[in-house]
C-alpha cells in the first residue's frame, strides 16, 4: 500500500546572519544624529540546515507525532508537507502527489493547523468559520451548523461565538484554528503545536476531537507537540527530531522499552526525549521560554 505521507531524504536549509554581531550591522551605522549612513557591507551569513536527510512513512489513518525542542526542525518539516517550503532535496508526496509539481493536488486534501494561525481578528469566530466554509464550497446554511458543532464540541461558549476574535483568549483563538481544519474532515491533518496556550480542559476536548475524526474519516494526522502526555495518548508512532535529523522512531512503548535499565525500569517518554536530544530539565526550560 502507498504511504499516505512520505519524505524520502527531504533537506531543507538556509540563509541566516553568522551572529548576532552581524544581525546588528543590519540595524546599525554611523553618522550625525540627522543624517544616518548605513553601513554597506552586506552582512555575513551561514547555511543552517533545518531538516537533514529526513525519511519516513505515515500509513493511511495513523497518527504519527514529531517532538523536538524549538529550533530542531519541526515546523521546517511541517512546511515542506504542506507546500508552504520547497525542498532543497529528495522528495516529499502526500497521497502520491509531490508537493513541489502537484501543489495544488496536496493542497486540496490537507489542513494544517499551527501556532500562528491567522484570521480575520475584527470578526467573530463563527464569521471567520463560515468564511472558511464558503472557501471549502459549502452553502451558507451548512457551513454555519458545521461551524457551530464543532466549536460547541471543542467547548466553545454559545456567546461566544459572536464575539471578535481580538477579544478572545489566545486559547479560544487556538480551538478556532482547530475547529476551521476540522471543518471538511480532511483526509491529511498537519497538527504544529495544536495545543499550545490551552487549559488541560480544552487541551483533553480537543484531543478527543483528533481521536474521533480520525476513527470517522480515517484521517491520517501528523503532529508536532512538546507535550509528552500528548504524545503518547494520541500518536501510533513518534519521531525525536534533534538538529534536523530524526534520532529515534517507533510507538511510544517500543520507544521507552528500549531505554529501559539494568533492572527493568521503564524510563518515562519525557526521560527517553531528554536522552535522545542530550537536553536536562533546565535547558528543556530555557528553551521554551519559560
Amino acid at each position: 500500500m502507498t504511504a499516505a505521507i512520505e519524505c524520502l531524504h527531504a533537506h531543507k536549509s538556509f540563509r541566516e546572519p553568522a551572529d548576532r554581531e552581524d544581525r546588528a550591522n543590519r540595524r546599525g551605522g554611523r553618522g550625525f544624529a540627522a543624517l544616518r549612513v548605513l553601513d554597506l557591507v552586506a552582512p555575513r551569513k551561514v547555511r543552517v540546515d533545518a531538516v537533514k536527510d529526513v525519511s519516513f512513512q505515515v500509513k493511511k489513518g495513523e497518527i504519527f507525532g514529531i517532538l523536538g525542542p524549538n529550533g530542531s526542525g519541526k515546523s521546517t518539516l511541517i512546511r515542506l508537507i504542506a507546500t508552504l517550503l520547497t525542498p532543497d532535496s529528495g522528495t516529499v508526496t502526500v497521497f502520491g502527489q509531490d508537493v513541489v509539481s502537484d501543489r495544488l493536488a496536496v493542497r486540496r486534501c490537507i489542513n494544517r493547523v499551527s501556532v500562528e494561525a491567522a484570521f480575520f481578528k475584527r470578526l467573530s469566530a463563527l464569521e471567520n468559520l463560515e468564511y472558511a466554509a464558503r472557501l471549502y464550497g459549502l452553502d451558507a446554511r451548512e457551513g454555519k451548523r458545521r461551524a457551530e458543532d464543532i466549536l460547541e464540541r471543542l467547548g466553545f461558549l454559545h456567546k461566544k461565538m459572536t464575539v471578535p476574535l481580538e477579544n478572545l483568549s489566545r486559547g479560544m483563538q487556538q480551538k478556532v484554528a482547530i475547529a476551521r481544519a476540522l471543518m471538511t474532515a480532511p483526509v491529511a491533518l498537519l497538527l504544529d503545536e495544536p495545543t499550545t496556550g490551552l487549559d488541560p480542559v480544552s487541551k483533553r476536548e480537543v484531543q478527543d476531537f483528533v481521536l474521533e475524526v480520525r476513527e470517522t474519516h480515517d484521517t491520517t494526522v501528523i503532529l508536532t507537540t512538546h507535550d509528552m502526555q500528548e504524545a503518547e495518548r494520541l500518536c501510533d508512532r513518534i519521531a525525536v527530531i534533534h538538529g534536523g535529523e530524526f534520532v529515534a522512531m517507533d510507538t511510544p512503548e517500543s520507544l521507552k522499552a528500549s531505554f529501559a535499565d539494568e533492572r527493568g525500569r521503564v524510563p518515562t517518554l519525557e526521560e527517553v526525549f531528554f536522552r535522545l536530544t542530550g537536553s536536562n530539565v533546565d535547558d528543556w526550560m530555557r528553551e521554551q521560554g519559560e
